[in-house]
């Protein structure tokens, strides 16, 4: 690698395009959500390992009193040109960086800009993973998982009026564990489309009972 031969190829508010060198004359070109001295193509190891994810996606499963339920919602990706099955998600503020836990803070805010849901004391929060990469063959993007386990009474609560920007929303699913099975099962949700990896990270999270370990009898 040479890390001193980075070139800026384009640059907009949420995306950037990098041309990485890798050697002499040859090129490998990055999408990126980062700045160029913030690159994990040019972080030392060190720094690498401690490097914080791009964006936060949530695994919310609610706790009802019949059973627990998984909430996604459906969210317009352009670049799929569909509504895709998907999950509360959202990139770190900078904001989101001073606070104590940066992961949890960004959770919460996007969680009830999607949802509606106001994330109580009562609640759950743990980060399941600090940063997953999306699509290292083309792009340096990371997502870190939180689980939200929210207690709740009823859904009067829901809504997508939270949407900022370009964000576009269709509805929400609420999925039983067997309606998640289904879905994974199947590859494409009920409509027949296909998800991202994030979506299939909880559709497997919540029909293995990987969450919440400490509950009992599970």
């Amino acid at each position: 690698m040479i890390k001193d031969k980075i070139e800026t190829l384009f640059e907009s508010k949420y995306i950037k395009v990098y041309d990485l060198q890798y050697d002499t004359g040859k090129h490998y070109y990055n999408a990126s959500r980062r700045n160029k001295e913030d690159l994990p193509y040019a972080k030392s190891d060190a720094d690498f390992k401690h490097m914080m994810a791009d964006a936060v996606s949530c695994v919310v499963i609610l706790r009802m009193k019949d059973e627990d339920k998984l909430l996604l919602s459906y969210e317009y990706r352009y670049p799929a040109g569909q509504f895709l099955l998907s999950v509360p998600a959202g990139i770190i503020d900078k904001e989101d960086t001073l606070k104590e836990n940066p992961l949890l803070e960004t959770a919460k805010r996007e969680i009830e800009e999607e949802t509606g849901i106001k994330v109580k004391s009562t609640d759950t929060l743990r980060v399941l993973n600090p940063a997953l990469f999306s699509t290292p063959g083309m792009s340096d993007e990371t997502n870190a998982i939180v689980e939200a386990i929210i207690e709740v009474d009823n859904l009067d609560m829901l809504t997508q009026s939270g949407a900022v920007g370009s964000e576009l929303f269709d509805g929400f699913e609420i999925l039983s564990k067997a309606d998640a099975k289904k879905i994974l099962l199947e590859g494409v949700d009920s409509k027949g489309i296909f998800y991202s990896v994030y979506t299939w990270i909880a559709l497997s999270t919540f029909v293995s009972n990987l969450y919440n370990r400490g509950k009992e009898n599970e």
